[in-house]
């Protein structure tokens, strides 16, 4: 007796279709899975025998073969259990084969035949639709996720025997009621800019690499606000795209962490603690999964207490900065994940903090400076655009109430500054200032005589890196476009130098 019934699995955050064959024969009785199972797959033979049986249904005593088709991909998670039940069935004549061909089933199956929700729905429902399934079955708390997908039903079903019901005509199950997929992806935040007393250059840095899409560093003693900065960054961002929501979604699907939730529309702020390994911020494991930096992907990533971090942990961030991507290799398989995100990183001017402050007595040597400093390497500042300088807020600025602008009046001029990007680089395959190479910086950052001349004398007496050189005219054009001007400006220059503090030692 011979079946087959489809399933899907995840390579990365790309869904891909399992054929699952089943041949039950005669002889001693006995349940092999192959097509490289992990240890979860293995198991399921345990979960799916008492399934059936506490379902009321006949498990055959004779020998089951398995098969996970294409074999020579590894099979991980739960989410075989349920079409590896309804194959058996199938099989053993219970359900209807030539039925059962035109759906896709997945799920994990409790003892008693309660079917639970399994990770990476979303791109395994998208591999399904693209290749022509008519429906997939599936726990109710992945139907909301799966049911993002156009032209494919979801079925959610809450019992393997709801299903073989299904197939046998004796249960009516309708699809789940979709929601538009038209919907207006703006969130709507708790947190507003306007909240932030004083700190007017550090908003102005804010909303530049905001519009830019620019690295920043923030330098300042323990409650200047800069976390309270960093939380607000996402506010002023311009609100997702279909596609970006939908990628950024399929990430969080495949690590199971959308918990039920449907479509993402928030920029993700990930925040992690500074005692995360390597692993944990560009991904890894076995099978690879995604780390922070995918996690962070079309939004932030907010790095605390940066010297704190490992001195290796910061150096993988290196090439995920530049490539927008992170591919990780293991035995056997190499995944290549998004890791498209603004980083956003704070630090303390030195060991204790109060370098520089006019209330507070800094107590730390120049060799304890230096060292504190070189746990951040050249390298990896030369990548982050702006650094900016958040001191230690005044009474004055703390008492006068509300001041400045709101996240919704720099969003406005921040979503100006990237329609211009867009309209710049429409035949391009970047998006914003901060992603252009040498030959766009070339092309579109040309500055005026006296600007030039600025510059060069900038780069002359600070010893900026090339990199850092490139860094600053991206900035200004920038600058230039939050104005609206086609031109880099002096005044453009000028102010992007003022960014790269650390270049200009004035802290330290």
């Amino acid at each position: 007796m011979l079946a087959k019934v489809l399933s899907g699995a995840v390579i990365g955050i790309n869904g891909y279709n399992v054929e699952v064959e089943l041949d039950i024969s005669h002889g001693l009785p006995a349940f092999s899975t192959v097509g490289l199972p992990e240890t979860a797959v293995r198991e399921s033979k345990e979960r799916v025998k008492s399934a059936i049986t506490n379902s009321g249904y006949h498990f055959p005593s004779d020998r089951i073969i398995v098969n996970l088709a294409p074999a020579d991909i590894k099979k991980s998670g739960t989410a075989f259990d349920l079409p590896i039940a309804v194959g058996i069935l199938s099989a053993t004549g219970l359900v209807d084969k030539d039925k059962c061909s035109r759906y896709m089933f997945l799920g994990e199956l409790s003892l008693n035949g309660l079917i639970k929700p399994v990770k990476g729905v979303l791109p395994v429902t998208i591999a399904a639709r693209d290749s022509g399934i008519a429906g997939i079955f599936l726990s109710p708390q992945n139907a909301l996720e799966a049911s993002i997908v156009d032209e494919i039903d979801i079925f959610p079903v809450t019992t393997l025997s709801d299903v073989v019901e299904f197939f046998r005509g004796n249960k009516s199950i309708m699809p789940f009621e979709k929601k538009d997929n038209s919907l207006e992806l703006r969130y709507e935040w708790d947190l507003d800019l306007k909240d932030v007393k004083g700190q007017e250059n550090a908003k102005r840095a804010l909303e530049i690499a905001a519009a830019g899409g620019h690295n920043l560093l923030m330098i300042g003693p323990p409650g200047s606000g800069k976390t309270m900065l960093a939380k607000r960054i996402p506010t002023i961002l311009p609100s997702m795209s279909f596609e970006e929501a939908l990628e950024t979604t399929k990430i969080y699907s495949v690590t199971g962490l959308l918990r039920g939730d449907g479509l993402i529309t928030k920029r993700p702020f990930r925040f992690p603690h500074h005692t995360i390994s390597d692993v944990g911020m560009v991904g890894g494991g076995q099978p690879p999964k995604p780390g922070e930096i995918s996690l962070a992907n079309n939004g932030v990533l907010f790095l605390d207490e940066l010297p704190e971090f490992k001195r290796n942990v910061l150096e993988v961030l290196r090439q995920p900065l530049e490539d927008r991507v992170v591919t990780i290799t293991r035995a056997g398989i190499s995944v290549t994940y998004p890791a498209n995100f603004m980083l956003v990183a704070a630090m303390n001017p030195c060991p204790c903090g109060y370098l520089g402050d006019r209330v507070h007595q800094c107590t730390c040597s120049m060799l304890q400076i230096q060292r504190y400093r070189a746990k951040v390497s050249g390298p990896l500042l030369d990548r982050i655009d702006l650094h900016v300088e958040v001191p230690s807020v005044s009474y004055r600025d703390l008492s006068e109430g509300e001041k400045g602008p709101s996240s919704y009046e720099v969003s406005k001029r921040v979503l100006k500054a990237r329609e211009i990007q867009h309209k710049r680089f429409k035949a391009s395959k970047i998006n914003t200032n901060s992603e252009m190479g040498a030959i766009h910086i070339k092309r579109f950052c040309k500055p005026s005589n006296d600007a030039e001349r600025l510059l060069r004398d900038a780069v002359e007496d600070l010893g900026l890196s090339a990199r850092a050189y490139a860094r600053i005219l991206k900035i200004a054009r920038t600058i230039a476009d939050l104005e609206e001007s086609a031109d880099i400006k002096l005044d453009h220059v000028a102010e992007a130098i003022q960014y790269r503090i650390l270049d200009r030692k004035l802290l330290f």
